[in-house]
């Protein structure tokens, strides 16, 4: 049995937030939904993170522990209590509907990881929910939040799948499925909105308290410093999404990370052809999450954090920390480009002029946006086929870009460094849950595992998967159960 991983869980055990007042949760078991659950994947590089050896994926004490069908060994769970905005308007009280933090516990790093199930049954806060997960989402997730953190992007991680045997209604019934997630915390923007709104600044203040001593100690009884470093972290991260092209499609308040992490992968996508507006949630009928819009939403964001510390930070404060966020993200996001062009030496607005001038040429194409990226490293004939109806166009910006790239040297080593020849297009994502769902076949999700966690290698034979969609999968569509 899982004896000694079981040791040491117990031994790291450290289940810090549920020393917070009573307040901030509602303590309880997973409804250990399912009947006889199976383990679909497991994944090794995640459960490092946690001292956990992936010989004990075999184990049927692992399969039970991360479906929720028996304790996490010295675990305390629970369901987190939080509020928020939705699609801008406010929510009030939401919380973890379909999650539990089954515990946390410390690595030999000392740094502390929440240990998170999803889809693991009903909570007080699952409103009118059931409390579960269905496959085609958890897969999803699974795979994106490894494809994040194989392209260097702040994420949350996935340990395993584990099928529960049993339909979950959505739009259709589909087969059910938890998600064991891991995170260094969970805590959301919504959580300190929730203590404000509810007028309870002294909560407000422990969980900020909470939040500095354990992961940024270094502002300790400075909480108008920690509040620009959030600032801080969420525009890097905006940098990086969008540099990545990578579309959220809800950033609700209550799916922002306070520790500047990718939170809560659901309608998602990354692009294929460059569409600057482009809309992955279909129920997101305004466009307010587009791809363009996102850094704009996520400063939105944190000015509904700033008036939930606005017990705690002066106002003056809060709004100078804001100020900072268009800078901060401009120059990251600026910078990420610049490499990506293989730009080491700054040619200030020139440099510029030649980003603009590509994404303009992208957008009017509709070329594919990593493949762009990924081919300027050596670009020519099959370069420009990606820019067809506006090949003239295209090849005078190709002149000019290999003038300005005549004094960089050889750059195409560090240039695929940063642009990766895979990304978890929806329609690779789809063949992992096709084969998973309709042939019990887990030899593609395996494959796009690996993909995804060393995205800039050539891995020869895959090259499919590096391509936009065929018309067999074009149109697939994602929404907020996705």
């Amino acid at each position: 049995m899982l004896d000694v991983p079981a040791q040491a869980l117990t031994a790291s055990a450290d289940n810090l937030f549920a020393r917070l007042p009573g307040d901030f949760y509602t303590k309880m078991p997973p409804e250990a939904v399912g009947v006889r659950p199976r383990l679909i994947h497991a994944n090794a590089k995640a459960a490092a993170l946690i001292g956990l050896d992936a010989k004990s994926f075999t184990d049927p004490a692992f399969i039970e522990i991360f479906s929720g069908h028996r304790p996490f060994p010295g675990g305390e769970p629970l369901a987190m209590v939080y509020s928020g905005h939705q699609f801008g308007a406010w929510a009030g009280q939401l919380g973890d509907g379909r999650a539990l933090l089954l515990a946390q516990v410390r690595n030999r790093e000392g740094e502390l990881w929440d240990v998170q199930l999803k889809g693991a049954g009903k909570t007080p806060y699952s409103r009118f929910g059931d409390g579960r997960a269905v496959m085609r989402s958890t897969i999803r997730e699974y795979l994106c939040s490894e494809a994040m953190a194989g392209l260097s992007i702040h994420t949350t991680r996935a340990l395993c799948i584990i099928a529960t045997n049993e339909q979950v209604h959505r739009e259709t019934a589909e087969p059910g499925a938890v998600l064991a997630r891991l995170a260094r915390s969970h805590t959301r923007f919504g959580h300190f909105e929730h203590f404000h709104h509810n007028g309870k600044p002294e909560l407000v203040r422990a969980l900020a308290d909470h939040v500095i001593e354990e992961y940024m100690p270094e502002f300790s009884e400075d909480h108008a410093a920690w509040f620009g470093e959030v600032v801080k972290r969420t525009a890097h991260l905006m940098a990086q999404w969008q540099a990545a092209g990578f579309a959220h499609g809800v950033m609700n308040t209550d799916n922002m990370s306070i520790l500047g992490l990718t939170l809560d992968y659901g309608p998602f996508g990354f692009l294929d052809a460059y569409d600057p507006g482009f809309i992955c949630n279909h129920t997101d009928e305004t466009g307010r999450y587009a791809f363009d819009m996102q850094p704009a939403i996520a400063h939105w964001n944190l000015r509904a954090l700033a008036l939930a510390l606005s017990s705690l930070i002066p106002t003056e404060m809060l709004v100078m920390a804001l100020d900072t966020y268009e800078a901060l993200f401009r120059n990251r996001y600026r910078a990420m480009m610049r490499a990506k062009l293989g730009f080491t030496h700054d040619a200030g607005r020139a440099d510029d002029q030649m980003i603009a001038e590509l994404l303009t040429l992208m957008t009017k194409a509709g070329a594919d946006y990593t493949l762009t990226f990924r081919g300027l490293s050596d670009p020519g004939e099959a370069w420009l086929t990606l820019f067809a109806p506006v090949q003239a166009e295209a090849t005078t910006w190709l002149g000019k870009y290999r003038a300005r790239m005549a004094g960089e040297g050889d750059r195409a080593t560090a240039m695929n460094a940063v642009n990766p020849r895979f990304v978890l297009r929806n329609w690779v994502a789809e063949v992992a849950i096709r084969a998973v769902e309709d042939e019990g076949d887990i030899g593609p999700l395996d494959r796009i595992l690996r993909l995804m966690q060393s995205p800039y290698d050539a891995h020869p034979g895959e090259e499919a998967f590096s391509q936009p969609p065929a018309p067999e999968y074009g149109g697939l569509c994602v929404s907020c159960s996705s």
